[in-house]
């Protein structure tokens, strides 16, 4: 692993996609919370909207601001070439985020992203994980509400078990918010893009080691009444359960038989009915390209709520643990998981693989495995609950 100096680059961290809906919001954070002489720059195709955000920003002046293009592979290493982070919120990822990486991963820079697609991920895992490992390179995915509060979690909820003995965890998700356009967006293309999911999938499995004397799984699981939360128990197709497994992979603290199961809580069951067929019937429409182009224009990426409806949304996920005779449950919980939550959590991972004395981790890597105490500390001392809620 050879990571780059910690001084010769430009800038600490470069926000690429600063101007959208949750870009500007991370820029935002970014410019409120970043500790003094950080260098930051942002980055995006249009110089005019960069600079007009700039002026918004407090501290603009020391902001850098750079051009960038997904359409043009030389700005992008260029890009990569200026940070020793790049965050980045363009997507769907699976159409415009491979160059980005390829470059990250061939010039040493730290990646982030916001992607929920597993898709994409599997296709950098193949592509881009060696070269990666070699440059020392750390390229994590999923750093928002897709999968950072499942993900560190899961980590949080370990870390009250014993050590060295099988360990099961389910989670269970509660949320009164809109989602983001983008997160629609990728939602949608994942459904439409089974056939290549599952391909890519193979694809990673035939690349990546197996696991020796030990084992991690994410299974499906089937609807039920979970009593432990008082709520009926359903599956979510969602990326964040393969992120914990490859968490559980990569650090031995999750035991020598771990299994994670992820699903959505719902109180009531007519509601619990509702949600499958509203998910059966998106799945479905999502197959037909006139029904997923309509279904795409009633929330285009880079739209969102504004503040007032963004303050009254709220998270929950609830963890329950057993192993080696213990049972705990615990609590992730905060904001707005959307946007604001998600900007939160997207910034505060950038300026964790900048600034916090972290493992040292390259390649693909999950952010339970690259930051994981100190991205848990950062996401406490900025609002976000970690809490053990009961222990026997």
């Amino acid at each position: 692993m050879n990571r780059p100096s910690r001084t010769d680059r430009p800038y600490d961290i470069v926000l690429f996609g600063a101007t959208g809906f949750v870009g500007t919001l991370t820029a935002e954070y970014l410019a409120a919370h970043a500790p003094e002489g950080l260098r930051w720059a942002i980055a995006g195709r249009s110089e005019e909207k960069l600079e007009r955000l700039r002026e918004r920003l407090p501290g603009g002046a020391e902001i850098g601001v750079l051009r960038a293009d997904v359409s043009d592979p030389a700005s992008l290493r260029a890009l990569a070439e200026h940070a020793r982070v790049v965050a980045t919120t363009v997507g769907p990822y699976v159409a415009y985020g491979d160059d980005l990486v390829a470059a990250c991963a061939d010039t040493g820079a730290d990646y982030l992203d916001l992607t929920g697609e597993p898709e994409f991920v599997d296709l950098t895992y193949v592509r881009h994980d060696t070269r990666a490992r070699e440059t020392g390179a750390r390229l994590v995915h999923a750093c928002g509400f897709d999968s950072v509060p499942h993900d560190l979690g899961a980590y949080f909820t370990v870390r009250q078990l014993p050590e060295g003995v099988p360990l099961r965890i389910d989670g269970f998700v509660t949320a009164d918010a809109t989602f983001s356009g983008g997160t629609f967006a990728s939602a949608l293309g994942q459904f439409a893009r089974g056939r290549q999911m599952l391909a890519a999938a193979r694809d990673r499995g035939h690349h990546e080691p197996r696991l020796v004397g030990r084992r991690a799984t994410a299974p499906t699981g089937a609807p039920r009444f979970a009593p432990e939360v008082g709520a009926w128990a359903l599956p979510l197709p969602t990326i964040d359960a393969q992120i914990v497994r490859r968490s559980a992979r990569a650090l031995e603290r999750y035991g020598p038989d771990f299994r994670y199961r992820h699903y959505a809580a719902v109180r009531h069951l007519p509601v619990a009915v509702g949600s499958v067929a509203a998910v059966g019937a998106l799945v479905a429409a999502a197959q037909v390209p006139p029904a997923r182009r309509w279904l795409s224009g009633r929330l285009r990426p880079g739209e969102g709520p504004g503040p007032e409806k963004r303050a009254k949304s709220w998270f929950r996920v609830r963890f329950v643990g057993e192993g080696g005779g213990r049972r705990v449950c615990t609590e992730v919980a905060g904001g707005d998981p959307g946007y604001d939550e998600t900007a939160k959590m997207f910034a505060e991972s950038a300026l964790s693989l900048a600034l916090d004395d972290l493992p040292p981790t390259a390649g693909q890597v999950t952010t339970a495995a690259a930051m994981g105490d100190a991205l848990t500390e950062r996401l406490r001392r900025a609002g976000i609950t970690f809490r053990v809620a009961s222990e026997r």
